[in-house]
């Protein structure tokens, strides 16, 4: 008798002590998530972690790239789920939506990611993986570290330079980037693409003149704001914009490397 009353208080003990924790838990998350951003401190928003802080940005809110305003079904590898809604999807020349077509045709097996490519950008910031954002306040730049594959990463350049002509840089996977404060807003503009990659996991297709302008703002501790304008003439018949959040997670990015060509 003793012992099944032992038990009995056991049971309701932990039913009791997990229902407490999980209450906690949802309170802290909430009180996180309403928390406003860290600062340094002369008050210029920080976009990692704060002091005895681990975290990094995750969980993209979409899953492709799309222009915004568009009504179009998407899935997590960027596949359309109707293939009559590709010219939904961006402002596209004839010749750029009809490469578009054939790649959703061909169920995305020539994206170059599956042969540990990276990613480039803005692909970088809806794959799902986790992101860092480091401002470099010694030498005036910000490293964007993609945790996902082959673990690439990116400069912004915040010195005040001006960007390269396109035409006198070879071309790279991240192109050549330069940024300034905008308020709290940090406004990255990078041009010098080569088209080696897929800048969208869906196979939007871009040429050398691409022209990328990034917008990243962190209203809260919890929520990045993320706005993309895309400006490649040669592809796109006008600049074209898109725009997601991501979340705040806690701890270190989970180990994983593109070794054998399929992750």
């Amino acid at each position: 008798m003793r012992t099944v009353i032992g038990v009995g208080c056991l049971v309701v003990v932990t039913a009791c002590t997990a229902g407490c924790q999980q209450k906690n838990a949802a309170a802290s998350t909430l009180t996180t998530a309403q928390s406003p951003a860290p600062r340094f401190p002369d008050g210029r928003v920080r976009f990692d972690r704060a002091p005895g802080e681990k975290g990094y940005w995750d969980s993209p809110s979409v899953s492709g790239l799309v222009e915004d305003g568009a009504k179009v079904e998407i899935d997590a590898a960027g596949k359309l789920a109707n293939l009559a809604d590709a010219a939904k999807v961006a402002p596209f020349q004839p010749w750029a939506l009809a490469l578009y077509e054939y790649r959703q045709k061909n169920g995305l097996q020539d994206d170059p990611m599956h042969e540990c490519i990276g990613p480039g950008n803005p692909r970088q910031m809806h794959t799902p993986g986790g992101v860092r954002i480091i401002q470099d306040r010694n030498y005036n730049r910000v490293y964007l570290l993609f945790g996902g594959g082959n673990r690439s990463w990116r400069v912004v350049y915040l010195d005040g330079r001006t960007p390269p002509n396109p035409d006198e840089v070879v071309g790279t996977f991240y192109g050549n980037a330069v940024g300034k404060y905008e308020g709290d807003t940090l406004v990255a503009e990078s041009i010098g693409f080569n088209t080696r990659f897929w800048f969208a996991n869906g196979g939007l297709p871009h040429t050398e003149a691409l022209h990328l302008t990034e917008r990243f703002k962190r209203p809260s501790h919890d929520v990045l704001e993320y706005e993309v304008t895309i400006d490649d003439p040669r592809t796109y018949t006008r600049p074209w914009k898109a725009s997601w959040t991501l979340r705040w997670v806690a701890g270190d990015i989970p180990e994983q490397f593109c070794e054998t060509g399929q992750k």
